[in-house]
């Protein structure tokens, strides 16, 4: 089960703690510990700025598309989120696959492979009709004026009505993932009053008493004026290249919304390297954390609910992630990799880089090692039950695997 990650990159040691002496269900296990990357090191593609709720920095898996796969190599995240492993790969015109049970992943991720120009999203904005007496059938006052309600009503309608047609084009779906993404925030960029940041929807309840207590009330949003202005911001930075190399990565990308122990669409040793961060056992709660997202897109909180692995229990988690390995190993290529992200949780009594090593080991892997990327410490680490190490800073546990030895 020993082994020695691959030689990313010139020097790439230098200023590592290697450790050696770690035992794991009785073999030694190498981890490496140093700053292998910052969030100023690459800034990140403009793309990328889409919310959601416990994601990795782009520049994660950033480091490891580089050093581990080739152009035209297929990349996969089978807990894609917001679709970072993914856009981060067509950027870097690998092939792309991408899967995740919550229907509200592909919505945020499916358009930024396939981006319309501005003028387009501005033009087709100015096309939907709104209707000033829209309302809906649940209180949403607390987080809206009036008026705004009304345009996310009859924005609402528009898109389903759309998508239960199957009228719903490229601009559309860019649309409804940019005012999915603009909801509810805490800046005047948002559709609602001062409320929690984008990745995470209070209940109303909670937005009552954060009103109360900041003696707020909605103001007026231009939802269509806001949706171009967020358009322009994440297209700021997508140059010709980019663009080619979504369209590249768009066109044959295998987009799932499954289990991901089961998935047949992906064909037996097809992948070269999987970057993936599953869910952290109960830390977050995605139906509850999405449930305006999904009141918007007509999809079923309850649903979601009953299928994402949220559970108190460890030993049923660790089913999950075998059964996830299991399906791992048949659909990576021999010699390709996984890189598998995990934190301390319960404040670092349950270290689940330790946890998963032997889940992958059964499944037929080597596991070259633990890389631990140090950075400065975040509040959203805090948010999500991450434990820090003394000196300040927060940390990605990477767990790499190897199809072979």
């Amino acid at each position: 089960m020993s082994g020695e990650l691959p030689d990313c990159s010139p020097g790439w040691t230098e200023n590592t703690d290697v450790t050696d002496d770690i035992i794991i269900s009785g073999s030694p296990v190498l981890r490496y510990s140093g700053e292998f990357w910052t969030s100023g090191q690459r800034k990140g593609s403009s793309l990328h700025e889409i919310s959601y709720r416990a994601c990795f920095k782009p520049q994660l898996p950033a480091f490891f598309i580089r050093q581990l796969t080739s152009e035209g190599d297929l990349v996969y995240d089978p807990f894609n989120g917001r679709g970072t492993t993914a856009i981060e790969a067509a950027l870097q015109r690998r092939a792309v696959a991408a899967n995740d049970i919550n229907p509200l992943s592909l919505i945020l991720t499916l358009p930024r492979l396939q981006p319309p120009d501005a003028w387009e999203v501005k033009k087709r904005l100015d096309e939907i009709p709104y209707r000033g007496d829209n309302r809906v059938d649940i209180d949403l006052s607390m987080f809206y004026h009036q008026e705004t309600e009304a345009e996310i009503v009859s924005l609402r309608g528009y898109l389903l009505e759309k998508a239960h047609t199957g009228t719903l084009d490229h601009i559309d779906e860019w649309i409804r993932m940019v005012a999915t993404n603009r909801l509810t925030g805490h800046s005047p960029g948002f559709f609602s009053v001062y409320t929690l940041p984008p990745n995470q929807a209070v209940s109303a309840e909670r937005q009552v008493l954060i009103n109360r207590k900041r003696n707020q009330k909605p103001g007026y949003r231009d939802t269509k004026d806001l949706i171009y202005r967020k358009t322009r911001s994440l297209l700021k930075g997508v140059d010709e290249t980019a663009r080619d190399n979504l369209r590249y990565a768009g066109e044959n990308a295998v987009l799932l919304s499954r289990d991901a122990r089961d998935t047949p669409e992906l064909k037996a040793g097809s992948v070269q390297l999987t970057v993936t961060s599953p869910p952290f056992l109960d830390v977050v709660q995605y139906s509850r954390d999405n449930w305006l997202r999904c009141w918007f897109n007509g999809i079923d909180t309850q649903t979601i609910e009953k299928d994402i692995t949220m559970t108190r229990s460890l030993r049923e988690w660790e089913e999950v992630m075998h059964g996830t390995f299991r399906e791992l190993f048949r659909i990576t290529k021999p010699g390709g990799y996984v890189a598998f992200e995990v934190g301390e949780v319960r404040r670092g009594a349950v270290k689940l880089d330790e946890v998963v090593v032997p889940l992958g080991t059964r499944a037929g892997f080597s596991c070259q090692g633990i890389l631990v990327n140090c950075q400065h410490f975040t509040k959203t680490s805090h948010i999500w039950g991450i434990g820090n190490n003394d000196s300040g800073t927060n940390t990605n546990r990477i767990v790499v695997f190897k199809k072979g030895f």
